[in-house]
């Protein structure tokens, strides 16, 4: 791939065999950002497990404590007093068979879904539709549940969803780079923290072998991982 005389330029500052203290790779991003919109800023756990191993299946979900810079819209499946509840919660959008009409017919205008467990009947025929986007309500990460209150409430603040990919790596969205460089630190230790809390206990040897943090434009950093805990 192809990259531009500023990537390039940027890119040189980079030490390959350096790691990274996680203050110093969010200033260095910054320091060495050369596009103007606000980039965001990503994590990426590689774990030490075998992926192909079901019971070693990494997946979660953690509240950012500064959120993640962007306005999550949120669709909720529910009805009666539980529709009421997630609308006071913040849900953009809240139906059962009228809203899964509309997304098999193509609308897709939403960036979580969260569903009462009477309501996964009706979510559950959508599964090729949601499921390919990473969109599927899922117990395991608190979007089926009848605390559909708080379940909205979290995803309008900034819940972060994990999976482990078939490499074996989590990715997130750990805000935006224009955040107070303290609040994304602070974001990246909540995450990894709950990567950790996530360790299948069938898991032996080293969990995490490598955390890297990058921006949307900006070059991949190795994190030491020691300032990370």
């Amino acid at each position: 791939m192809k990259h531009g005389k500023k990537y390039n330029a940027a890119y040189k500052n980079v030490d390959k065999t350096k790691e990274y203290g996680l203050v110093e790779a969010i200033e260095f991003l910054k320091q060495n950002a050369y596009v103007k919109f606000d980039q965001t800023v990503e994590i990426a756990v590689v774990l030490g497990i075998d992926p192909k191993k079901s019971e070693q299946a990494v997946r979660g979900s953690v509240v950012l404590p500064h959120g993640l810079g962007k306005n999550v819209r949120v669709l909720a499946f529910a009805q009666g007093d539980k529709a009421t509840e997630a609308k006071e919660a913040g849900a953009d959008y809240v139906g059962g068979d009228d809203m899964a009409k509309k997304i098999t017919e193509g609308w897709l205008d939403f960036d979580s879904v969260v569903a009462t467990p009477d309501m996964m009947k009706v979510v559950g025929r959508l599964g090729k539709i949601l499921g390919t986007r990473g969109l599927m309500p899922n117990p395991k990460t608190g979007t089926v549940t009848m605390e559909i209150s708080r379940a909205v409430a979290e995803l309008k603040k900034g819940k972060a969803d994990f999976k482990m990919d078939k490499a074996g790596i989590l990715h997130s969205v750990l805000g935006k780079l224009s955040f107070d460089t303290k609040k994304i630190a602070e974001n990246a230790k909540t995450f990894v923290e709950a990567v950790n809390k996530a360790r299948p206990q069938t898991a032996k040897g080293v969990y995490i072998k490598k955390v890297t943090l990058t921006s949307t434009m900006g070059q991949g950093l190795k994190l030491n991982q020691n300032d990370l805990k």
